[in-house]
């Protein structure tokens, strides 16, 4: 029986504006989470399931991916491991509600289609297989061995294995990305988008010429160890706030901490730690030592006016700032950037970035006088047109100073999502390296196609285009993590076929194909048990240790297969049971899996060994174990130089970003209450700086709607309220999925092919009929 969730969806006037929070976590944080939890998982399953969570015997949080403390670093585990927003996603993995056959009954996809994605996330655990057949009005039931048939069928259908995409979202383990691939591989296409295509795609490009190795560099120990941490472009408060408590070790070890962002976010301002005493009847902890309220898309400019300034001050006294011995031994291109920047236009940049000389030069002099800096940095860089330049010049700073490869320093891009860096690890991305197609093509024996497949935006052209004519996901919702919303929901309903590995709804399963499959499958924190016994699955952190995950609740219904399971079975129907890859074992035994993994993915030899000392283990990078950059093409860590280059609107109109409220994950809506930022029960808002308010001749708390201009026409997002907000000069931010309309699909990243969701030029248009009472 369905246990249905509150009916009502959002209900945009009641809207309430408070101050905003000086302040993040705290007794509040606790309340939150167990409220969240008690409702939607009962008193008992919220006590077994976060006594679980991030613990060695345990299984890790679906949120985020930041790691836990490890005993070879001397660091132990509190018996808390996890913050409010892990607590959230658990409790909307592991919910007592239910969607089952009454529900699917009762509601005609008519009606799904009109429902926002917290409405939707919000009715519960998909039970079993459902199908939305041609032209029927509601999903009805399909056997999993129906499901598979219909798969199989539409594949084997296609004239060209490149008309099939199949998509994958951060959340699936390393075991099923491996065998997701390897079924993909043997189907004869690359086409493997993935939800890194759409966040840190330009922090792996950057850093993959720069340093050779597409990952950060730095461990949480490090960043308990650092003189300086300069984050940028990121709001932990929300997104990852685990690492609240490790800045805040930082701060008590003698840490100085610079933020960079154009809206001021709680958590990076104060942290009340709400597992010591100070967090819960004290002030909490400073955190900011310098906050540097840069305008969208002014980090380039700021980090090449503080190398200007770093040269400067080290012609003055020669190796005073630069490590020269580090440069001239591991490093090549230096003169180059040294020229390029012994000259900045201090007008330019300061228009650029919207701060004073002064300030940067107080910035500046902090990294000038750290010997162990560390920079961290999210999709405020990443999903800029100028993104990979920007990371690059962040680069250049560690390469300069030598701090890439010895404690307390590097480079640390902070990922978003549970297993995003172990998914692109096992293989899932369009474009791997020719040896590891050798490797896999060698381990099992099969043909492993050479030509680059497609990546999210090329995947999303090719529906359009009637190229890609069946979409298979694993995890995520495509259809609202992606931009161009109008676009690339008319894109997946021009497939024959669209199939969703799911555990929930989401309003990708409303936005179908002319049939439409929901496989479900158990969630991170369920019970696995295969022919072999209980199974555990592996993930990787942001800091690429390697550890496993064991689920140990029961799951939400007898019909649940694991997606190890479902990919296995898939493979076996498409393939038939003389293929080259023994899909049954592997599906019995996952200990089998890892065995291959280990012979085909670098870094990973004896696995099934290594993953089960007490932490895991930790993935080989050359820059941090030796101050070796064999990843490059030269074998040298890699200066660059990039023209200046920033976002402008021309007058009248903002640049607007789009951001996470503190109550959602990626496009999962837990609740409407961005505490934070102190707006509650709405969530088509957009915060604009008084001024700019004021310039513009509009009210804080009108109506608007907000239309992005672009060079193939304008795209509007109907009926949003102003909120009066201290964001940078000439700035505007809105929550996203609901923002995504805003993007347009040719609006990227230079050489990551990122969508640019972080410097839209929009207007903003009064709504001239106010339906606010």
């Amino acid at each position: 029986m369905t246990r249905e969730a509150p009916a009502q969806d959002v209900d945009e006037t009641r809207l309430e504006v408070g101050k905003p929070k000086g302040w993040a976590a705290g007794i509040p944080g606790v309340a939150v989470s167990l409220a969240r939890s008690v409702e939607q998982m009962g008193t008992g399953r919220t006590v077994k399931a976060l006594r679980l969570l991030n613990q060695r015997e345990g299984f890790d949080c679906p949120g985020c991916a930041w790691p836990e403390p490890r005993e070879v670093d001397g660091e132990k585990r509190k018996l808390a491991e996890f913050c409010e927003n892990g607590a959230k996603a658990v409790a909307e993995e592991a919910t007592k509600r239910r969607v089952d056959r009454a529900f699917f009954a009762q509601h005609p996809i008519a009606d799904l289609e009109t429902k926002t994605d917290y409405w939707l996330g919000q009715q519960g655990r998909i039970t079993e297989p459902f199908v939305l057949r041609e032209g029927a009005t509601h999903y009805e039931p399909i056997t999993w061995d129906a499901a598979f048939e219909l798969v199989a069928g539409e594949l084997k259908a296609l004239t060209d294995p490149n008309e099939a995409i199949f998509y994958t979202s951060g959340r699936i383990s390393n075991e099923a990305a491996f065998l997701y691939q390897l079924l993909v591989r043997s189907f004869g296409t690359n086409n493997l988008p993935d939800c890194s295509n759409m966040c840190h795609e330009s922090s792996g490009a950057a850093l993959s010429a720069t340093t050779g190795v597409g990952k950060g560099s730095v461990s949480l120990a490090d960043i308990h160890q650092a003189d300086l941490i300069v984050v940028v472009g990121q709001n932990p408060g929300t997104n990852h706030p685990r690492m609240l408590s490790a800045l805040e070790e930082a701060k008590g070890n003698g840490a100085k901490i610079i933020a960079v962002n154009p809206l001021p976010e709680a958590g990076l301002m104060r942290f009340k730690n709400p597992q010591n005493v100070r967090g819960v009847v004290g002030k909490g902890t400073p955190l900011a030592d310098e906050f540097a309220q840069v305008r969208l898309g002014g980090d380039l400019a700021l980090f090449q006016a503080v190398g200007h300034l770093l040269l400067a001050w080290d012609a003055e006294a020669p190796g005073a700032i630069v490590d020269r011995e580090f440069v001239d031994r591991v490093t090549e291109g230096f003169d180059d950037y040294a020229e390029h920047l012994r000259e900045v236009d201090w007008p330019e940049i300061e228009r650029a970035t919207g701060l004073p000389r002064a300030q940067i030069e107080r910035v500046a002099r902090m990294i000038a006088s750290s010997e162990r800096t560390i920079y961290c940095w999210a999709m405020g860089l990443t999903q800029h047109k100028h993104a990979v330049p920007t990371i690059s010049e962040i680069a250049n700073l560690a390469l300069m100073r030598g701090m890439i490869g010895k404690p307390g320093a590097g480079l640390c891009p902070v990922r978003g999502h549970s297993n995003v860096q172990g998914d692109r690890t096992m293989g899932i991305w369009e474009k791997m390296p020719q040896s590891f197609m050798d490797a896999l093509a060698a381990e099992f024996g099969i043909e492993v196609p050479r030509e680059h497949g497609f990546d999210t935006v090329d995947a999303i052209r090719a529906m359009r285009d009637g190229r890609g004519k069946v979409f298979f996901a694993v995890g995520g919702n495509f259809a609202s993590a992606t931009p161009d919303s109008e676009l690339t929901e008319k894109a997946l309903r021009s497939c024959s076929l669209t199939v969703h590995v799911s555990t929930k709804l989401n309003r990708s399963h409303v936005v179908h194909g002319r049939t439409a499959l929901v496989l479900p499958t158990l969630g991170r924190t369920e019970r696995d048990v295969q022919a072999s016994g209980e199974q555990f699955v592996t993930v990787e952190d942001s800091m690429s240790q390697v550890h496993p995950s064991r689920g140990r609740l029961k799951p939400a219904s007898e019909h649940l297969l694991s997606e190890v399971a479902i990919v296995c079975r898939l493979a076996e129907k498409l393939f038939g049971p003389g293929h080259a890859v023994p899909w049954r074992t592997f599906e019995a035994d996952y200990d089998l899996i890892r065995d291959r993994i280990s012979r085909v993915v670098p870094g990973c030899q004896d696995y099934n060994r290594r993953v089960r000392e007490p932490d895991g283990f930790v993935l080989p990078h050359a820059p941090r174990d030796s101050r070796e950059f064999t990843g490059t093409a030269n074998g040298k860590g890699n200066f660059t130089v990039s023209e200046l280059e920033y976002p402008q609107a021309p007058e009248g109109r903002l640049l607007l970003q789009t951001m996470r409220s503190h109550d959602q994950y990626n496009t999962t809506i837990y609740g409407l209450s961005d505490r934070y930022r102190g707006i509650e029960n709405a969530r088509r808002v957009v915060l604009v700086n008084p001024d700019d308010l004021a310039a513009l001749g509009l009210a804080d708390g009108a109506l608007v709607d907000l239309v992005s201009e672009w060079r193939d026409g304008d795209r509007r997002a109907p009926a949003f309220r102003i909120v009066a907000y201290p964001t940078a000069r000439g700035c505007a931010a809105a929550y996203f999925p609901e923002a995504n309309a805003l993007v347009p699909l040719d609006s990227v990243a230079d050489k990551s092919n990122t969508p640019v969701s972080k410097a839209i030029v929009v207007r903003l248009e009064p709504v001239v009929a106010d339906p606010q009472p």
